[in-house]
């Protein structure tokens, strides 16, 4: 009898079943970094974590409304499979919502509910990439925008934003990066991971860009109304002939982070994506729907009042006022103020590092705050690290106080 020979790696005299080289490669910095953290922690070391943007996991929760939507929508029966498309109530109401906030017409039959605005993204570069095509994505950016394009072939092109500008996106760098390969243009506003919020000028030269190349417009809108001295401003706003899809959710304006339900709806006015929209139902049916009573509680959220969004905004804005006070205040480091979200992106200047993971791992062993690296976020992103400031001010307090006595002794 001849055996066969394959491939397979020996480990301790184990033959060792090999991963995908697609899965092998994703990365998620935001959730890397608490693998060691975790190991201090089982030392009994207490660990200031900075490193996810979860405001539930602070002082920040759904609305009432919301919650009570949720348990009688389990109460009432609703955990049943549902449309793959989404609940129609709930497409009704996330119309009425884009109508409201950014003047589009668009009907039920124009929206995908999905699981969260990651499953969008798993839909959207899924149906745009067969292996090869170009994805322009900001520079530095959310992970999931290198690891997913990866992931389906596709190759991220990040474009230069202007750390002195506010991290504002630099089209010209962007038309210097459009190749013949170019899929799509993504936009992150407000930013993630620089707190960005990007002017309305900005945003209407990328749609002029967009439509000089034929290109669609991935318009990431998670933060919209989470801004502080300014307003968000969509691209589906903006737009005449270039089609925008625009994807939002639960996770941060309405705080339900655990709940994973979001949407994409696609503002299309010459119907340029109808294939594509094809495709991505495709996608949305084989996975078969989103969470059924999640949805009943969205459409609580969207259709009832959001009065607790000005206390919320008012405690961030304090947070966010303190944490960037004390950073430029440090030596060696320097940072822009965010104009939205909840993170704070700052460079550092100088010291005996030679990458900014090195420092990260640095400041958590012996500041004992878990802060992530920005090269985690992408081109872009080298010597810099991404904080949030949703904790409450005597928690950012205590961080900044360990981080700076860090940087003190490290820079003499």
């Amino acid at each position: 009898m001849v055996v066969k020979q394959y491939p397979h790696d020996l480990c301790g005299g184990v033959v060792m079943i090999r991963p995908s080289n697609r899965a092998m490669g994703i990365e998620y910095a935001i959730r890397d970094v608490v693998l060691p953290a975790r190991e201090l922690e089982k030392q009994g070391i207490k660990i200031i974590k900075l490193n996810i943007g979860d405001p539930v996991k602070f002082d920040f929760q759904p609305p009432e409304h919301m919650k009570k939507a949720y348990c009688e929508a389990i109460m009432e029966g609703h955990n049943y499979y549902g449309d793959s498309e989404g609940d129609k109530e709930l497409r009704e109401a996330i119309v009425e919502r884009e109508k409201k906030k950014n003047g589009v017409d668009i009907t039920p039959e124009d929206v995908q509910v999905t699981a969260a605005v990651t499953e969008a993204l798993q839909f959207i570069f899924g149906a745009l990439i067969d292996g090869g095509e170009e994805i322009l994505i900001p520079g530095p950016s959310y992970p999931p925008y290198v690891g997913l394009v990866k992931f389906y072939g596709g190759v991220p092109k990040a474009y230069k934003t202007i750390e002195e500008e506010g991290w504002q996106p630099d089209v010209d760098d962007m038309r210097r990066k459009v190749t013949d390969k170019t899929k799509a243009i993504a936009v992150i506003n407000p930013n993630n991971p620089t707190g960005a919020l990007y002017e309305k000028k900005t945003l209407q030269e990328i749609i002029d860009l967009a439509g000089e190349y034929d290109l669609p417009i991935i318009s990431d809108e998670i933060y919209d109304f989470m801004t502080y001295e300014g307003k968000h401003v969509s691209p589906s706003s903006l737009t005449k002939d270039v089609p925008v899809i625009v994807m939002n959710g639960l996770s941060k304006i309405y705080f339900a982070t655990g709940w994973r339900l979001g949407y994409m709806c696609f503002i299309d006015p010459e119907n340029k994506l109808a294939e594509v929209r094809e495709a991505i139902g495709k996608l949305a049916r084989i996975r078969l729907c989103p969470n059924t009573p999640a949805q009943k509680a969205a459409i609580a959220g969207l259709r009832g009042p959001m009065d607790y969004l000005e206390e919320y905004m008012a405690k961030l804005k304090e947070r966010r006022d303190y944490i960037y006070k004390r950073l430029n205040e440090m030596p060696g480091i320097s940072t822009q103020k965010p104009q939205g979200a909840f993170y704070i992106f700052p460079k550092i200047e100088e010291g005996p590092w030679k990458s900014d993971k090195e420092f990260v791992l640095d400041v958590l062993h012996n500041a004992h705050v878990l802060f992530v690296h920005g090269s985690g976020f992408g081109e872009g992103g080298e010597m810099h690290f991404r904080s949030i400031f949703l904790a409450p001010v005597p928690v950012l307090e205590e961080a900044m106080d360990n981080l700076e006595k860090f940087m003190k002794e490290r820079l003499g």
